[in-house]
């Protein structure tokens, strides 16, 4: 058995691009995804982006694509997938991108000016409250 799920938070490195696709829309966009990273010669943390590709296919592409741009924070789920091709120099070329199975907006709309929530999406918004503390938590546990 396989299993080819990612999921990932990021920021869009550019405005998303609608095209048609033989008979189908796709949406294709760029997604930053920071890791954290110690410099030994600093030895300060230091965030390391990876950029990855995102393709979002049908009627739920062409909807993100009124509302998504350059910048924004999203969360995105989808599988891998892997393509290959030859340029007309003859080089091989490969590259692996996320065919994403839903997007969600993590950038309030104040921020942003697009909608908190989109294509059934649920929305970020920080805790309006603290946690309650671990006593809080352990009261209640019979062991």
């Amino acid at each position: 058995m396989s299993i080819n799920r990612v999921f990932v938070t990021g920021n869009l490195t550019r405005d998303p691009e609608l095209r048609q696709a033989g008979s189908s829309m796709v949406l294709q966009m760029g997604i930053a995804v920071n890791d954290r990273k110690k410099n030994q010669q600093t030895d300060q943390w230091e965030d390391v982006p990876n950029y990855f590709d995102v393709l979002v296919w049908g009627a739920r592409g062409e909807s993100l694509s009124r509302f998504l741009h350059k910048g924004q924070k999203v969360a995105v789920s989808g599988r891998l997938r892997w393509s290959q091709w030859q340029t007309s120099e003859g080089d091989k070329r490969s590259k692996v991108e996320i065919v994403a199975d839903d997007v969600e907006f993590m950038t309030p709309k104040d921020n942003q000016g697009a909608p908190a929530s989109g294509g059934g999406a649920a929305s970020y918004a920080p805790p309006s409250e603290q946690a309650p503390s671990v006593e809080v938590l352990t009261e209640d546990i019979p062991f």
